[in-house]
């Protein structure tokens, strides 16, 4: 029975395969391309000569001469006496010797070339010469002529069926080989023992069980269940669809196995997270005096690390020694890498360096081993020595250095890694693609990370996780929601990337945002996955619903370590220390041990709420009971702890005591409680230390402006904004979110852009009238100078005012409005929203950098103690 060459495989379809041939294969040489060797004087091209027919006599025989120089391998003068014998059908040996010899010399333009005379003159092919043809063009690659001359073939024999069928399999085409397969029996062609073994790949290629258990009953049908070679393919395929029980099934019912039956079920146990049985296996073919090979012991040695079972990894190293394996790269390899698996890199090392020679595994294995156990500069060393080898690294050692980078925050070396994956081509692979995105968004380059997201040919779910994250960190947080929702026309969301978009939600304050992204994870039964819980109850208390999470905090039954912090953290930025105290004693008692953050979160509660004797007690206590030693964050914290006091003289003298070289964080802590307390002289001592430290961040020069703003100190104001000017530190704009009816709106300090622009202003300009008519004070009517109001502009940018009136624009009356400010709140805008909270009845919570302001009835949750006003004088 034979099928219609009209009807090929689902893919690749025969107009798609032709268009690709026709508009992608590129303009053939003018010359013959002859790589293999033949006689010395078989130099001339057939391409160099259009006219050599006509010009050489035609031989008497050329089916003889055609069979005689294909035997001595001369491929040009079989060529020539093809050509020569124009007009001439010749025999199917010839033209199989000459299929032959092309397919052997891998000459793919000749063998072309003979398909192309064979199909002008003969209308069918036969079986033998149809054979030899396929054979060709699948070792070629090229499934498009294969096709074509399977079509032609009026019979087809088993073999021929079977070539079609690899061919497919080999190109990556699974499920059309088995849909071959499926034709293959319909036509009533018998399988052989050469058949099921490239089925049986195919389907575990593809996972499908289903379909394996029906070629299982085939390979029973047709008598082939004694047959080793199918057998050992059976139990691979069980294995690949995740069935080891019926793999172990075959295997135990084999009558006789090799050694690539006990690799098969060996490392299928392995392949299924089942390490325990596999080693169990191999150790009973050692009780049976069986010798195992390389890829035997490359498994289990790979096993090992997974089980995280040192002694037993020293054991099979010693095995393997014994059995003299270690001549062999592979199980070098493995060992590096069950050695890093293990944390011993000393041993990893050791291994390393007595290799002989090095393949790009090894070197790989090296980097990642650096790599995962926090050692970025020593993979970045290694991958730099790889390059002095002059060995071409493939996708996973430039993930692996990229990975480092982005560690190291080393842009200079990541962008040449970049440039190296460029060139090689290593850029269209996926897992390098995401590499880059996340090497750029932690080195705070994002548009390079955004180019890369643009250029990447394929994104799976890593790739827009890895964007929306980066975006998020590099405070982009807009467009991180933006990219989730056009994520979901393509991929669909994990876990992952459900957290960072609630962190994006947290950082603007997008709560009802947040809550969306909440619903659309538990409907894909991701809600209580990992750390997504945590990240909802960090929504929750950085949009300062504190009520709210604490009923999510309850209803998470599994609390661990973080759960607890990110509570604690909430209650402490809300000033209530009372309350992080009452939660830090009932953590305790429910046997959760604190770990750093948590005394960082403790510490800052007492600081903020002015409760110095508990944050001593707590920072004695630290190493004593709980086994934590301070860091410079628990040190900074006790510096505010006792600055915000007005304790300054103590805190200099705690800093000049810490065992620990202050960072400038400590001297901005203490910068801090001097621009509070406005203690100039001391605070430039601590400005003085901090430059020296870290002459680059914004944050400590605002610090020193507001410590001469607040004592009136405009001379030196002016000094330090000439430093920033010339040092090219800008402040960023001041940004205010507020969220309405879902949709969250930014306003940058002077936006002029909103359509609702105008009635914004009005309502502002309204404002202060109203202000001034009840005898409040209006910030329009403050008694300011030039400088100390620039000041303001620049440190504040009052945009909480522009998003304050869209929210009152855009809510009915008596709704609450909540602000996300990207800067802290000036002492105008603090007092403006103090006055709007009363007149309009409205309450209005504003979060800045520095903590929350709920305005209600003209008060404030900060007692007008404020970023700028906090002072006991």
């Amino acid at each position: 029975m034979a099928i219609s060459a009209s009807t090929p495989p689902n893919s690749p379809p025969f107009s798609d395969l032709l268009r690709h041939r026709f508009t992608c294969t590129p303009e053939r040489p003018k010359h013959l391309n002859l790589h293999s060797a033949g006689p010395p004087n078989a130099h001339l091209s057939v391409h160099n000569s259009p006219h050599l027919s006509a010009l050489s006599p035609a031989p008497a025989d050329p089916d003889a001469d055609i069979r005689r120089l294909c035997i001595h391998g001369d491929l040009e003068g079989a060529l020539r006496i093809l050509l020569s014998a124009e007009g001439r059908r010749l025999d199917d040996d010839a033209y199989i010797a000459l299929i032959r010899l092309c397919e052997w010399k891998r000459a793919v333009d000749e063998g072309s070339r003979v398909y192309s005379r064979i199909s002008s003159s003969v209308i069918s092919l036969s079986v033998r010469l149809g054979n030899a043809l396929l054979s060709m063009f699948v070792r070629f690659g090229d499934l498009l002529d294969a096709w074509s001359v399977f079509g032609k073939m009026m019979e087809r024999d088993v073999f021929s069926w079977n070539v079609l069928i690899g061919g497919y399999a080999k190109s990556g085409f699974l499920d059309e080989a088995l849909d071959l397969y499926q034709r293959m029996l319909w036509s009533g062609t018998r399988p052989d023992l050469y058949t099921f073994p490239c089925v049986l790949r195919s389907c575990g290629g593809v996972r499908d069980l289903i379909r394996g258990r029906e070629v299982h009953a085939h390979v029973f049908r047709f008598g082939l269940s004694s047959e080793i070679d199918v057998m050992n393919a059976l139990i691979t395929m069980y294995a690949k669809c995740g069935d080891s029980a019926t793999a172990r099934e075959v295997f135990d019912g084999m009558p006789r196995r090799d050694c690539i039956s006990w690799n098969a079920m060996i490392s299928g146990y392995f392949e299924n997270d089942e390490c325990a049985q596999g080693l169990d296996l191999f150790l009973t073919m050692r009780d049976l005096s069986l010798e195992p090979d390389v890829m035997t012991m490359t498994s289990v040695i790979s096993a090992s690390g997974l089980l995280c079972d040192a002694k037993f990894g020293k054991e099979i190293h010693g095995y393997a020694i014994t059995m003299n394996f270690l001549a062999d790269v592979s199980v070098h390899n493995s060992l590096i890498q069950m050695y890093s698996t293990f944390g011993d890199l000393g041993e990893a090392g050791k291994i390393f360096l007595r290799l002989d020679h090095k393949d790009v595994v090894s070197w790989t294995s090296m980097i990642s081993a650096y790599e995962k156990n926090g050692s970025p500069e020593k993979a970045v060393e290694v991958f730099q020595q790889m390059e002095e080898n002059n060995v071409t690294p493939d996708e996973i050692t430039v993930s692996s250095v990229l990975s480092s980078c982005a560690s190291l925050g080393r842009l200079d070396i990541g962008t040449k890694v970049h440039e190296l994956a460029r060139k090689t081509r290593l850029t269209r692979c996926t897992n390098v693609g995401n590499a880059l995105l996340d090497m750029y968004s932690k080195c705070r380059s994002i548009d390079k990370a955004l180019d890369v997201f643009r250029r990447m040919p394929e994104k799976d779910v890593i790739t827009w996780s890895s964007i929306i994250s980066g975006l998020r960190i590099n405070r982009r947080s807009f467009e991180a929601l933006s990219f989730l929702r056009q994520m979901h026309v393509d991929v669909q969301p994990n876990s992952i990337t459900f957290i960072a978009a609630l962190s994006a939600c947290a950082a603007v304050g997008a709560l009802m945002c947040g809550k969306e992204i909440h619903a659309q994870a538990l409907r894909s039964g991701l809600g209580s996955e990992g750390c997504l819980p945590n990240a909802l109850l960090d929504l929750y208390v950085k949009c300062g619903r504190i009520e709210s999470a604490w009923t999510q905090f309850n209803a998470h039954e599994d609390k661990d370590v973080v759960s607890w912090n990110i509570m604690l953290t909430g209650y402490a930025g809300k000033g209530h220390g009372d309350l992080a105290v009452s939660l830090f004693n009932q953590m305790i008692e429910a046997g959760v041990h604190p770990d750093e953050v948590t005394m960082v979160g403790l510490l800052c509660a007492c600081s903020r709420s002015g409760m110095v004797s508990q944050g001593w007690g707590y920072f004695d206590s630290m190493e004593v009971m709980y086994s934590i030693t301070p860091n410079l964050k628990h040190y900074a914290c006790m510096v505010d702890l006792l600055g915000r006091a007005g304790h300054l003289q103590r805190a200099h003298q705690f800093i000049k005591d810490m065992p620990l070289e202050p960072d400038p964080a400590i001297w901005g802590a203490l910068l801090n409680g001097c621009r509070i307390h406005h203690q100039v002289e001391l605070g430039e001592l601590a400005a003085k230390q901090i430059f020296e430290l870290d002459d680059a961040s914004v944050g400590y020069y605002l610090l020193l402006c507001n410590l001469y703003a607040d004592n009136k100190r405009w001379d030196q104001l002016a000094r330090v904004r000439k430093v920033m000017r010339e040092r090219g530190l800008e402040v960023d704009p001041g940004c205010s979110w507020v969220e309405v009816k879902g949709a969250v709106h930014a306003f940058l300090s002077s936006d002029e852009s909103h359509p609702q622009i105008k009635e914004i202003y009005a309502v502002l300009n309204g404002l202060y009238e109203r202000i001034n008519a009840a005898g409040l004070t209006s910030p329009e009517d403050e008694s300011v100078d030039e400088i100390e109001a620039s000041k303001f502009d620049i440190f504040c940018g009052h945009s909480e005012r522009l998003a304050v009136a869209f929210g009152l624009i855009n809510t009915t009356p008596g709704m609450p409005i909540w602000v996300t400010k990207n800067l802290f709140m000036c002492q105008s805008c603090h007092s403006l929203l103090k006055s709007t909270s009363k007149i309009l009845r409205r309450e209005i919570t504003v979060r800045d950098t520095e903590q929350f302001h709920q305005f209600k009835d003209g008060s404030c949750s900060c007692g007008d103690e404020g970023y700028w006003g906090r002072s006991t004088k």
